[in-house]
């Protein structure tokens, strides 16, 4: 979508459009000189679910949910390692509430880390900012998660169908 068909979305102006593709908010890519944009992209600053980032991390705890589901045993040992060893990396102190929270998750076994790794939940989503489940896919695996969420991205963006632009204009 154009600029100013963002601006229309967002209620804005184009120069407030082009402020937030400047400082990253918004990415674009030029098509002979001109930003465009994804609709999913910019639908996601009137509505904000997950960020990007989140998303990302949504799909990788996904891959890892399958591992666990194949072998659970050798994924809940797996992070346990991972988290003992975060805990002598950080020493006591505050970056050890969501260590913490991991081993109560562990500890309530695989229905909970299933949850945990693919719920969209608040709760969820901040325990998987800090994972101990690093490691787990291979980097091949991790290659290819990352590229099927990319392509996804890239299936979301639609252009605006020329009467739902005609009726925003009216409206504003």
């Amino acid at each position: 979508m154009t600029t100013g068909e963002a601006a229309v979305l967002l209620r804005s102006s184009r120069t407030h459009v082009v402020d937030l593709c400047l400082r990253g908010l918004l990415p674009y890519v030029r098509i002979d000189g001109q930003r465009r944009m994804r609709r999913c992209d910019v639908e996601a600053l009137i509505r904000p679910g997950m960020s990007r980032e989140q998303l990302r991390l949504l799909w990788l705890h996904r891959a890892v949910a399958g591992r666990l589901v194949r072998d659970p045993g050798a994924v809940v040992a797996a992070a346990r390692i991972t988290l003992r060893s975060l805990r002598r990396l950080h020493g006591e102190g505050g970056s050890w509430e969501w260590l913490d929270r991991w081993d109560a998750v562990l500890d309530e076994g695989v229905e909970a880390v299933l949850d945990a790794l693919t719920s969209s939940a608040e709760y969820a989503v901040h325990l998987r900012e800090r994972s101990p489940f690093a490691g787990i896919l291979s980097e091949a695996e991790r290659r290819r998660v990352l590229a099927a969420f990319a392509e996804s991205r890239r299936d979301r963006a639609r252009p605006m169908r020329p009467e739902t632009f005609e009726r925003i204009l009216r409206t504003v």
